[in-house]
């Protein structure tokens, strides 16, 4: 289990991307997230430094409870006349935002086709293992940035008796689970994929692979949909 993560949330919130005022969450980890947790973790700050590795997400247990909670949210648009200074008690409301609670999951690397020269996997095995010649900075969050983890370590035999066996995300285009794989900072458009979950206990399968393609595959969906509307 030495190429397995082992991360545990006690609480986060992956919203949907049509949330506006009710932020829904999905109920699974987005890849394009557990992508971006490993990146803050090795601390590189580069979205597009990793592209090609591949990852796999698996939950341990059942599912943990979707709950809904009260809190205060920003909304405003960047004008020319508040300049990015906005006032708290004009710009504020109080919204409902669902969360997750005690979220623990498996996480697999698999780098063979990087073009790093030090890919991924080698990066996170030096920051497990000698974690002084990191230099990272902030907090590890899952998902947003107030969504910190208690810790990642290597994957223990001891933890599926602990919190229950494994359960896979696995490609699936029938999938009622549709997650985005990648985001495209300058555009804020997604590239999606659907999935299915695993039977716990069941073997892996390569299915389970998600590789990160960054824009190159976002091109691609976007080509798809204009070939559709014609």
């Amino acid at each position: 289990m030495k190429n397995w993560l082992y991360l545990d949330c006690p609480c986060t919130s992956f919203p949907r991307s049509f949330a506006r005022d009710y932020k829904e969450t999905y109920r699974y980890p987005p890849p394009s997230t557990v992508y971006g947790l490993l990146l803050s973790l090795v601390g590189e700050e580069d979205i597009n430094a990793h592209l090609g590795v591949k990852l796999a997400i698996g939950m341990l247990g059942n599912d943990v409870p979707i709950s809904r909670i009260l809190r205060k949210q920003r909304h405003h648009k960047f004008s020319k006349k508040h300049q990015g200074v906005y006032s708290t008690a004009t710009f504020s409301k109080p919204n409902f935002q669902e969360i997750l609670t005690d979220v623990r999951l498996a996480i697999r690397i698999n780098s063979d086709e990087e073009t790093a020269s030090v890919t991924l996997s080698d990066r996170v095995a030096t920051t497990l293992s000698t974690p002084e010649k990191n230099a990272r900075f902030g907090g590890l969050s899952l998902g947003e940035s107030w969504a910190m983890v208690n810790g990642v370590r290597y994957f223990r035999e001891e933890d599926r008796e602990k919190y229950g066996s494994v359960r896979w995300l696995v490609k699936d285009d029938r999938g009622l689970i549709g997650l985005p794989v990648w985001i495209d900072r300058k555009t804020t458009r997604g590239t999606f994929q659907r999935f299915s979950v695993g039977e716990a206990g069941a073997e892996f399968v390569d299915r389970s692979w998600v590789s990160i393609q960054g824009n190159v595959a976002s091109s691609q969906s976007s080509k798809k949909r204009r070939s559709r509307r014609r």
